[in-house]
């Protein structure tokens, strides 16, 4: 059986990082996989999305409406953008983070404050402040590896050595962070 998982956010997010460190591993793991993304107006600021699907057969890497079996957002509005694509017992992962969009900034249109609710009013939503928890690892830049972390656990991808794709993936440097970022992710879960 093919799964589906959308990941979305905004460019300069890690979105794209998060889907191929996981395309990697589900590779590894000897799945096939097919991964599409999707750049909006600006790589810094832009709506970004990333399709994976992977199974024992995957004919194509896009997602339909209502055929994901995993959103996980990493902004919120993203969120309330995409969640027509999961399926009704789906599940959502979403990051209670706010980028405000340059209509935003400029004044012309504000940030709803309600979005979680909105959201909570179509899904039952898994909603993590991953930001903080990066911030409590030292580095905020890990939050799209935490994500990913929830990815591996909700999808009972466990089993999988991620540390071994983490360490060829990431500069020497970062390995460690990221290792405690994913166990993060997956206790957040």
């Amino acid at each position: 059986m093919t799964k589906s998982i959308l990941l979305v956010g905004v460019g300069g997010q890690g979105t794209i990082l998060a889907s191929k460190i996981l395309t990697a591993g589900l590779m590894e793991a000897g799945y096939d996989v097919k991964m599409s993304e999707i750049h909006g107006m600006s790589q810094r600021g832009g709506s970004v999305s990333s399709q994976v699907r992977y199974g024992e057969s995957v004919a194509s890497p896009v997602i339909n409406e209502g055929g994901a079996d995993m959103l996980v957002a990493f902004e919120k509005m993203e969120a309330l953008r995409y969640i027509g694509f999961l399926k009704k017992d789906g599940t959502a992962v979403v990051n209670d983070f706010e980028i405000p969009s340059i209509p935003v900034i400029t004044g012309d249109e504000t940030y709803a404050p309600d979005i979680l609710e909105e959201i909570r009013k179509h899904v039952s939503a898994k909603v993590i402040n991953a930001a903080e928890l990066a911030n409590g690892l030292g580095n905020a830049k890990v939050a799209n590896i935490i994500l990913l972390g929830t990815i591996i656990k909700i999808m009972e991808l466990t089993k999988i050595d991620w540390e071994s794709i983490v360490r060829s993936t990431v500069k020497p440097q970062f390995v460690e962070i990221n290792l405690r970022a994913l166990q993060s992710g997956m206790d957040a879960v």
